[in-house]
C-alpha cells in the first residue's frame, strides 16, 4: 500500500487505472501534471538528457540529418520533425548547424511536435526562427521526405503492465483506496489488448508483460506519415534488446531515482519512464513494413558520425578548464558505464536505399 498526495484528485476510487492511464495523469494532468508545469531539464532539473549534456550530441545529430538528405538525393523539400523536443536544446542547434549549409537550410522544415504547453513556450524562449514550427499533429506535413527524431521520446510514453498466469493476462491497475492510499491490483487483462501481445514473438516466453499501447499508437501515426512521404524515425532511448521478466517502471526526482510509492507521495514533482525493449520496437516497425537498420549502442552511433573527431577539432581552439569540461561531457555520452551503452538507436525507414550511415 502506497501514501499519496492530495493533488491526486483527479483519481475516481470507485474505478482502478491501468497503469499507462495513471501515470498519463500523473504526467500530464492540466492541474498537477510533471510536464504541464515545470521545466524538468538540465542541472537543476530531475533529469539531464544528451542535448543538456553537451551540443556536440546534436551537432552530430544535425550531421545525421544532413548525411540522410544527401543519401536522398538531396530532395528540394525535407522535413524534419523533434519528438518530445525538451527545452529545445538540440533543434536550435539544428537550426544554427544548418545556417551554414545554405542548400539543405532551404530545403529544411522543422517541426517540433510537443504535447506539454508548458515546455512549449520553454522551447519558443530558446528557439526564434521562422522556419520552426510547433505542431500537435502531423496534418501539416504534406510534402517531401520525412526524418522522425526522438531522443529520450519513447521511454516516456506510458506503458502497460500485464502478468501471466496459467496462459491467462492480467493487467496491473492502480486502485485508490481513500483519499491518502493507493494499492496495485490486477484485472484480466481485454481481449483485444492480449491479442496484440500475443502477435508478438518477442513476448511470447515472458511471464511479466511491459506493452507500450500508447507508444504504439503514437509510433502508428509517424509509421503512417513515413509511408505517405517515405522517410524514418531514428530513436535513441534507454533500454535493452534481450527480452526479461523485469518491472522497468521508474521514478526520477532530483537527478535521481526514487522509488514508484514516493513518486505518489510528490505528484508533480517526479517523472516516472520505463527501460525500451528495443527488439519489441523492431518488430513493430517490421509489422508496419519499415526496414530497420542495426540496433547499436549510443556510444556506436555516436563514433562511427565523427564525434571524437568532431571534439578534436573543437579542442584546437579551447582553453584548458574548456577541454576539461569536454571531456567530461564526451565520457557522459560514450562510456559504458554511462549512457554509452545503456542508450540504444534505432532507425526504421521506408526508402529505396538503404546506405544511411551510423549503423555499420
Amino acid at each position: 500500500m502506497m501514501k499519496i498526495n492530495q493533488k491526486i484528485s483527479n483519481f475516481n476510487s470507485k474505478n482502478p487505472l491501468p497503469i499507462d492511464e495513471c501515470i498519463e495523469k500523473v504526467l500530464y494532468d492540466q492541474k498537477s501534471g510533471y510536464y504541464t508545469n515545470k521545466d524538468p531539464f538540465g542541472e537543476n532539473g530531475d533529469f539531464i538528457t544528451s542535448p543538456t549534456i553537451s551540443n556536440l550530441f546534436s551537432e552530430i545529430i544535425a550531421i545525421w540529418l544532413i548525411s540522410t538528405w544527401e543519401k536522398m538525393s538531396k530532395p528540394k523539400i525535407f522535413n524534419f520533425v523533434e519528438l518530445g523536443p525538451g527545452d529545445g536544446s538540440l533543434s536550435k542547434v539544428i537550426v544554427n548547424t544548418f545556417k551554414r549549409f545554405p542548400e539543405i537550410n532551404k530545403a529544411t522544415n522543422i517541426y517540433l511536435y510537443e504535447k506539454s504547453n508548458f515546455l512549449i513556450k520553454l522551447q519558443k524562449k530558446k528557439i526564434n526562427n521562422k522556419k520552426v514550427k510547433w505542431i500537435k499533429n502531423l496534418n501539416s506535413i504534406k510534402n517531401g521526405p520525412v526524418i522522425f527524431f526522438g531522443n529520450e521520446f519513447f521511454d516516456a510514453i506510458p506503458i502497460k503492465q500485464f502478468t501471466k498466469r496459467r496462459n491467462t493476462f492480467f493487467e496491473k491497475y492502480f486502485n485508490l483506496e481513500n483519499k491518502e492510499n493507493i494499492s496495485e491490483i490486477f484485472i484480466k487483462g481485454s481481449n483485444q489488448d492480449i491479442i496484440q501481445i500475443k502477435s508478438f514473438e518477442t513476448l511470447k516466453k515472458l511471464t511479466f508483460i511491459e506493452y507500450p499501447k500508447k507508444g504504439f499508437l503514437e509510433l502508428s501515426k509517424i509509421i503512417k506519415k513515413i509511408s505517405e512521404l517515405s522517410g524514418g524515425i531514428l530513436l535513441i532511448d534507454y533500454g535493452y534488446l534481450s527480452s526479461h521478466n523485469s518491472n522497468t517502471l521508474q521514478a526520477v526526482m532530483g537527478n535521481k531515482k526514487i522509488s514508484i510509492e514516493k513518486m505518489f507521495n510528490n505528484i508533480g514533482k517526479a517523472d516516472v519512464t520505463s527501460l525500451v525493449n528495443f527488439n519489441l520496437l523492431k518488430e513493430f516497425f517490421v509489422k508496419n513494413k519499415l526496414k530497420v537498420k542495426n540496433i547499436v549502442s549510443q556510444k556506436f552511433f555516436l563514433e562511427r558520425m565523427g564525434i571524437i573527431e568532431r571534439a578534436q577539432i573543437l579542442e584546437k581552439k579551447m582553453t584548458k578548464k574548456q577541454k576539461k569540461y569536454m571531456s567530461e561531457t564526451l565520457a557522459r555520452l560514450l562510456e559504458e558505464k554511462q549512457m554509452g551503452k545503456l542508450f540504444k538507436v534505432i532507425f526504421g525507414y521506408k526508402y529505396k536505399n538503404n546506405d544511411f550511415f551510423g549503423f555499420e
